[in-house]
């Protein structure tokens, strides 16, 4: 055991002596770990540097300076060198320093190879694994190496970190006052005006089992249950999501309610044909050409986005929940309408059975199986592959379920994506 792991052993020790038995577990050994130099040097763990490799010292600072200055607590996601816990700690403005581990075998490792004391022992910091909580604290920086490098146990943390550092790249396509938006919003005022304010639905289905349907490959294990429960006279509400409307249809199997939110779908994923007895819930950005072909009734809602401010005031309806995906606003009116049970299918918000959609080709809506370089637990413990924005979806769909305590949340899958807040569904997700 080296000398800095003694003395960085006794300081976490004197004040986190369970974290220090957690620590110890960790397997440091089998890391691909390399010195790295420049004007410098840094420690690259499997081909990732944990910090530059040529100024760690004005790296820190540049990072710092991103944090309000006269904030009295800090979140430092990741453990870095302990370079920029030391320029935090500079301030004296700072009351608190929360850092919090997201691969604690690299951090083992660190603590093995260099003096960490000096901010451990600091009476302002508090340390612990980022997976022990459930959410992400405020303000925080979150270092970028160890975004790539968190382990299995703090994986879901760090998919709401990357959620919140690209939210606002995320949203530059809905730009309220864009063109495009704009016009979009134009043509749909007449429909908007007309249909059916998505406030009727609610509370119209009380107490009722409601099945939540997604275009997640797991959804292809199902279809042949799903048509069987949908023959029978007493069933659960079927709500699906517009890119699954026309893989059900095929197997024989007609949801109750379609929803739709995305300015991108077409008359492919939402052919007219059979759809007389199909009710259809929509947010305005939806084509009204597609719109207008619908036979079935229609409602519409907005979401609290800052694109429907004005019609909102204009052409007053309920919202629905949205949080990047449909599945969203498909799970937010179940809730709505009353039901007290609800079961997910095909929200898998992953690539498992190397597919990306059930009843789709690979990349007919958009995501290529190939281009997957990022990865979710699934229900089995294992790595599946997926890409940040599913991973962003997956956390919002997270947080609405945490807040709706008294609805019981299934998931029929253990293939795709674990969903926290679900119970893996008896009958389903054998």
């Amino acid at each position: 055991m080296s000398e800095s792991f003694e003395g960085n052993a006794q300081a976490i020790q004197a004040r986190w002596p369970r974290l220090l038995e957690r620590l110890l577990a960790e397997d440091s050994a089998g890391l691909q770990a390399d010195l790295v130099e420049g004007l410098g040097s840094t420690l690259s763990i499997s081909g990732i540097q944990l910090t530059s490799r040529h100024d760690r010292t004005a790296e820190a600072r540049t990072q710092a300076a991103s944090l309000p200055a006269d904030s009295p607590v800090i979140h430092l996601y990741g453990t870095g060198l302990g370079d920029l816990q030391q320029i935090l700690l500079e301030n004296p403005a700072l009351q608190r320093l929360q850092v919090h581990i997201l691969n604690g075998a690299v951090f083992a490792l660190v603590l093995q190879l260099l003096d960490q004391q000096a901010w451990l022992n600091d009476p302002r910091v508090e340390l612990g694994y980022a997976g022990d909580l459930a959410e992400i604290q405020l303000p925080f920086f979150a270092l970028p190496s160890e975004l790539v490098l968190a382990d299995d146990y703090n994986a879901k943390i760090r998919d709401r970190l990357v959620s919140e550092v690209h939210l606002a790249f995320n949203n530059r396509d809905f730009v309220a006052d864009s063109p495009e938006v704009t016009q979009r919003l134009q043509s749909s005022a007449e429909l908007v005006a007309s249909d059916s304010d998505v406030a009727q639905l609610f509370g119209t289905q009380p107490g009722r089992e409601v099945f939540v349907i997604a275009t997640g490959p797991s959804l292809e294990r199902h279809f042949e249950r799903l048509r069987e429960i949908r023959a029978q006279a007493r069933r659960p509400l079927f709500i699906c999501v517009d890119t699954a409307y026309r893989p059900l249809l095929k197997q024989g199997i007609e949801p109750d309610i379609v929803v739709s939110i995305d300015h991108r779908i077409s008359g492919l994923h939402l052919p007219p044909e059979k759809s007389a007895a199909i009710t259809l819930v929509y947010l305005p950005m939806v084509d009204p050409q597609i719109l207008a072909l619908w036979q079935g009734p229609r409602y519409v809602g907005y979401s609290a986005s800052p694109i429907y401010a004005r019609m909102r005031e204009q052409l007053p309806k309920a919202q629905l929940y949205v949080g990047g995906s449909v599945i969203h606003p498909a799970l937010d009116l179940a809730v709505k309408m009353g039901a007290e049970q609800v079961t997910l299918f095909g929200a898998d918000f992953a690539f498992p059975m190397n597919k990306t959609h059930a009843g789709w080709l690979d990349g007919e809506l958009g995501p290529q199986l190939g281009a997957a370089r990022h990865w979710v637990l699934d229900g089995h413990g294992q790595r599946v592959r997926t890409q940040l924005n599913f991973r962003s979806y997956l956390c919002e769909l997270e947080r609405f379920i945490a807040g709706h305590p008294r609805v019981r949340f299934y998931n029929s899958s253990r293939d795709g994506a674990m969903i926290a807040g679900t119970i893996y569904h008896p009958e389903f997700s054998q």
